[in-house]
């Protein structure tokens, strides 16, 4: 029984409603294996980070955790349904139209696409649109000067459990050529909606989410018709808004962590403005308000709630090769010598990036199939100068009023260079690559 959450939990419910066919055989009641919250089993959340029982004793962060567990898109997800009679390409094709004209402009739009359209257009209540576009304005900078070092590190910490690594793997999107398509459009979009407007209903990041929603509805409906079976006992629903939720509030989650021991609860005016963004950015992604708070002990209580209710598992076959296959994945489109030092010096900080995650345990990452050697490390230290001191060097510039609005311009103009070295977008799965196997045999 939802205690906390009712009006989420009806939506999870409403989910077997809308679409009987792909959700009326999982039991919303029953809770899947992945989520506990027995002491004795070992979760997610690293002791080093903070104490189970104390994250365990909300009742409230649980039981959001749980419910969220269980929730995919409630608009999008009827609207990927839709692939049997319009196809993969029919369906993307008027997504990409009704984004950028408008859906009155798409000839006989089905009410599934009129529907995932105005849920994004329908604007919350808390949205402060100049407060959006200054925080773009402010991870504009990371986006043009350090996530291209860090991009793949924070790709991998997305498949160091099985459970939560699965939908990927099911596709058999990160393995051979196509690791390095996902691993670019994931920096595509985040660097995309950091553009000037993008986030506004005709801007290039509002079309990047829809796709995005598409995407993952697509891969959760595959995954849940697949002949091989989702088992929802195990895993819950594929792709829930659980998961995505780290990957929109990452960042936030660290300056939650900082003002936390700075000794603050609120965030400074800067840092409101990059969570005002990141806020509506996972809005237009479809998820809930519930998993998007608004002070740093909300978001560090989200994600710790997670963690701790997440059940360990890393299965090589799984995560072991996601984690290779996107390791070894050429991201550049060209292959030059200074292509080949740069893809060098990038997998370095990756490498860094994802020790880090683990705590700076060198096994845990070796045994996560990531190796940072002596070479690794002085790679980081040789260009450490250049990576982080143009990326604090323009954050300082960039808060000067005189001179502002010139490292704004040619901030959007490197990452614009950025896209076009990241390709263009597909933002599409095919369920005929999905390889065929077993899916109740997490450990």
């Amino acid at each position: 029984m939802a205690l906390h959450h009712p009006e989420l939990a009806e939506r999870v419910r409403e989910q077997r409603r809308r679409m009987p066919d792909l959700y009326g055989s999982i039991d919303f009641d029953r809770t899947p294996h992945r989520f506990t919250t027995d002491p004795q089993v070992k979760s997610d959340l690293p002791a080093w980070v903070a104490d189970r029982d104390s994250v365990l004793a909300d009742e409230r962060a649980v039981e959001l955790i749980r419910t969220t567990t269980m929730l995919g898109d409630v608009v999008a997800d009827p609207y990927a349904a839709l692939a049997k009679q319009h196809g993969a390409k029919g369906l993307i094709d008027m997504l990409r139209k009704a984004c950028r004209s408008g859906v009155d402009s798409v000839a006989d739009a089905p009410d599934e696409l009129r529907a995932f359209i105005a849920s994004m257009e329908a604007a919350p209540e808390w949205l402060d649109v100049e407060l959006v576009e200054e925080g773009a304005r402010q991870l504009r900078i990371g986006a043009a000067f350090l996530s291209p070092y860090i991009t793949r590190g924070a790709f991998l910490a997305t498949f160091i459990n099985t459970y939560a690594a699965l939908p990927m793997a099911l596709t058999g999107a990160l393995t051979g050529r196509r690791a390095s398509r996902r691993v670019n459009e994931t920096a595509n979009f985040f660097a995309v909606t950091t553009l000037p407007g993008a986030l506004e209903r005709y801007g290039e990041g509002f079309q990047a989410a829809a796709m995005v929603r598409l995407m993952h509805s697509m891969v959760r409906c595959n995954a849940l018709i697949s002949p091989e079976g989702w088992d929802p006992e195990v895993y819950g629903v594929p792709v829930p808004q659980v998961d995505q939720m780290p990957a929109g509030l990452f960042n936030m989650y660290l300056a939650a962590v900082l003002a936390r021991s700075a000794g603050r609860d609120e965030f400074s005016p800067r840092e409101r403005a990059m969570l005002e963004f990141s806020r509506y950015r996972c809005f237009l992604l479809g998820l809930p308000e519930e998993l998007l708070p608004t002070t740093a002990s909300g978001i560090i209580e989200v994600f710790h709630a997670r963690a701790a209710t997440l059940r360990r598992g890393f299965d090589d076959a799984t995560c072991g090769e996601l984690v290779r296959s996107t390791m070894a994945a050429d991201l550049r489109q060209r292959n030059s010598l200074l292509d080949q030092a740069a893809e060098t010096v990038e997998r370095s900080w990756s490498r860094a990036f994802f020790l880090g995650i683990c705590g700076g345990d060198l096994k845990r990452a070796e045994a996560m199939s990531v190796q940072f050697g002596p070479v690794d490390a002085a790679c980081v230290a040789a260009t450490a100068p250049f990576v982080l001191g143009r990326f604090v060097a323009m954050s300082v510039v960039a808060g000067q009023p005189l001179l502002r609005k010139l490292t704004d311009c040619y901030t959007t103009r490197v990452v614009k260079q950025r896209l076009a070295e990241y390709g263009n977008p597909e933002y599409t799965t095919d369920a005929a690559t999905y390889p065929r196997r077993a899916t109740s045999g997490a450990t």
